[in-house]
């Protein structure tokens, strides 16, 4: 049966055909082929969801600094639903109306062929529609909607992985996300550029609800800053939310250097209201992440975040986020976050029985926080990764250049872990483990450092008689966090009573 759709679908699909046919191209200096002009301004001429006719494109001569596949290719959806609207022109009508009809007689003679020579197999089939009307099979590489991204047709049934972030109802299938995260690496790479995802709350920020503030919290209420200039302020009130939310110190700086290295992603548990609020905040110019937000409604996975919904290959991907059980398939690529407790709520939330910041009426240092010292490790691991005396950069893995600096961190300490609470145990030591120490479950005199939370038990004792350095766990935490070792005599243990 031939497709049949309205006058509004009729545009926008006889668009996307002309999108994803063939047209041999290639950019100077590169082995990267770009998409052809047609008539569309450059800034949606990036988009490259196609088969596999076209293979690469060259993002350096055609796309601006702040584009990507996705920002280009929701810009391309909306550009065409707009001109499919009831005011485009009888003439263009008309025009599409035919091209369409055009299309449409080409797959009715193709599916006619197909009857007749219903005994014939099926590369023969493919063989009488090539020789007789003079078009390839369309694999359906994925779909707006129920229409195919590529031809157009009408399609029964939901496969594939949903790009709901990028726009409402499209769909990819794996082999055309598989081709797709292989061409906007070698565009990315070519950039000097990596993927970057970055997490919202106790990341970037801290939300609360108005409701939930303490009383010594309410002076918040008279200092929140204007929200017609939020690029000059960090704690807003939301009215229309009933919340408040502080941006993270240096997350300004921190946003304009990263995207000069990064292609970077919102990603959080948070609903999508949620997520386009607190991404106007962040990036109000729509400077960093036009439509990279993604949210908890865009996940495949209840209760986890998965770079499956990401064009981007897992070897090009960097994720900063407090939360590690959220990334359980994709911890290599993770730098976990200390996390920002502004609010009291944030606190009691995750059991700290202390004052918030803002009860104290302090906040992280601004260049000398969370977000100044992760932004010094993301130079170190852009410059590593981009060192020209490495291989190929597309046999490159940012996830082991991470590990290798990881492994510095603590390089030739020899701990001993004394009295830690059983559940803190496995992590504390698997995060030693990773910053390259040796631990050990005995005493002996190449031990370096003995981890206790009370002066008194016998290797602490021990500690202190043979000179060894004893230290709260919090010194290994702090290096796992800030991804250095700190001065010991900061982190000192004292004797319980």
């Amino acid at each position: 049966m031939c497709l049949r759709s309205s006058p509004h679908s009729l545009s926008l699909s006889l668009s996307l055909v002309r999108l994803f046919s063939p047209s041999p191209s290639s950019c100077p200096g590169s082995s990267l082929a770009h998409f052809p002009r047609l008539s569309l301004p450059v800034s949606l001429l990036t988009s490259h969801l196609s088969d596999g006719s076209f293979s690469q494109m060259s993002v350096v001569t055609d796309s601006p600094v702040h584009s990507s596949s996705t920002d280009d290719f929701a810009a391309f959806l909306d550009a065409e639903l707009d001109a499919s609207s009831p005011d485009t022109s009888p003439d263009k009508e008309d025009e599409n109306q035919d091209e369409f009809e055009s299309v449409r007689i080409k797959r009715c003679k193709f599916e006619s062929t197909k009857e007749i020579e219903g005994s014939t197999s099926e590369g023969n089939v493919k063989q009488v529609l090539e020789a007789s009307v003079g078009v390839e099979v369309c694999t359906h590489p994925g779909s707006f909607g129920n229409m195919c991204i590529r031809c157009g047709q009408k399609l029964d049934g939901e496969s594939g992985v949903t790009f709901g972030y990028i726009h409402k109802g499209l769909r990819l299938h794996d082999e055309e996300i598989s081709r797709l995260r292989s061409t906007d690496v070698k565009n990315l790479l070519c950039r000097k550029k990596l993927y970057l995802v970055l997490d919202l709350d106790h990341t970037l920020l801290n939300s609360t609800h108005l409701a939930h503030l303490s009383s010594e919290e309410l002076h918040l209420l008279r200092q929140s800053d204007s929200l017609e200039d939020v690029s000059k302020g960090s704690l807003f009130k939301l009215e229309h939310m009933h919340m408040m939310t502080k941006l993270r110190p240096f997350i300004r700086p921190f946003l304009k250097e990263a995207s000069e290295m990064f292609e970077m992603y919102i990603y959080t548990m948070g609903d999508r209201p949620y997520a386009l609020e607190m991404a106007k905040l962040l990036d109000p110019q729509g400077e960093y992440f036009n439509a990279k937000v993604i949210s908890r409604d865009d996940g495949t996975q209840k209760h986890q975040k998965g770079l499956d919904v990401l064009l981007g290959q897992e070897s090009a991907v960097l994720i900063l986020d407090d939360t590690e059980h959220a990334w359980m398939k994709h911890k290599d690529n993770l730098i976990l976050m200390d996390r920002y407790h502004f609010f009291a709520s944030s606190c009691r939330q995750f059991g700290f029985n202390c004052k918030s910041l803002a009860e104290m009426k302090c906040d992280e240092v601004e260049t000398d926080g969370a977000l100044a010292k992760v932004l010094k490790l993301l130079k170190r691991v852009h410059s590593t990764f981009f060192d020209k005396r490495q291989e190929e950069l597309v046999d490159r893995d940012v996830r082991q250049v991470l590990s290798s600096l990881r492994s510095e961190v603590l390089s030739g300490c020899v701990i001993v872990f004394s009295r830690i609470f059983h559940g803190a145990l496995p992590s504390l030591r698997r995060m030693a483990e990773q910053m390259g120490a040796t631990c050990l479950t005995e005493l002996d005199s190449s031990v370096t450092h003995v981890v206790a939370t009370d002066a008194g038990t016998e290797k602490s004792r021990w500690a202190v008689k043979e000179k060894k350095f004893l230290v709260h766990p919090r010194w290994v935490e702090a290096a796992y966090f800030f991804w250095q070792k700190h001065p010991e005599e900061k982190f000192i243990v004292k004797k319980k009573e």
